[in-house]
């Protein structure tokens, strides 16, 4: 049974956006396309070689590992700032996994490698990704749902 949240009036969150963004997918992922309200975004989607695809067009998780590193790097500057840290030059690798599960049904799974030139000392780069991670709207999003493996400047976290 799939249960909806109900919006009320104290759901400010719900209420009162600061930014929606809007789009319309026609087709699925094996023939579709993808865009955006403003146009700013089209795009074929199209099933990976990989999954069986002619891979001639993107796919969900491409489009997820994007969205999600862009807004990881754009947290880690914030949140860099904040602390006095310098991380705008941060890159961000995400890597986003479809995963079989034994029932038949599928799963995600996200592996960010972050890169932080300009902060040398390993304990300050690990600590601000493990803030930027609690912060980062996508990795609220995701957290609990989805497995996240996070590693800065080649560690692990």
């Amino acid at each position: 049974m799939i249960h909806f949240r109900e919006i009320n009036e104290e759901d400010s969150e719900m209420t009162k956006p600061l930014y929606t963004a809007q789009a319309q997918v026609t087709g699925g992922r094996a023939h579709g396309h993808g865009r955006s309200s403003d146009g700013m975004l089209d795009v074929n989607l199209r099933q990976p070689k990989e999954l069986g695809g002619d891979g001639d067009g993107t796919n969900p998780e491409q489009l997820f590992a994007v969205g999600y590193a862009a807004c990881f790097s754009t947290v880690l500057t914030m949140v860099g700032q904040r602390q006095g840290l310098k991380a705008g030059d941060a890159a961000v690798d995400a890597k986003v996994m479809l995963i079989p599960n034994a029932d038949g049904t599928f799963k995600l799974g996200v592996e960010m490698d972050i890169t932080l030139p300009s902060i040398e000392d390993p304990e300050q780069a690990a600590g601000l990704v493990r803030t930027a991670h609690q912060v980062c709207p996508y990795s609220n999003a995701t957290r609990g749902n989805i497995d996240v493996a996070l590693s800065v400047n080649g560690s692990a976290l």
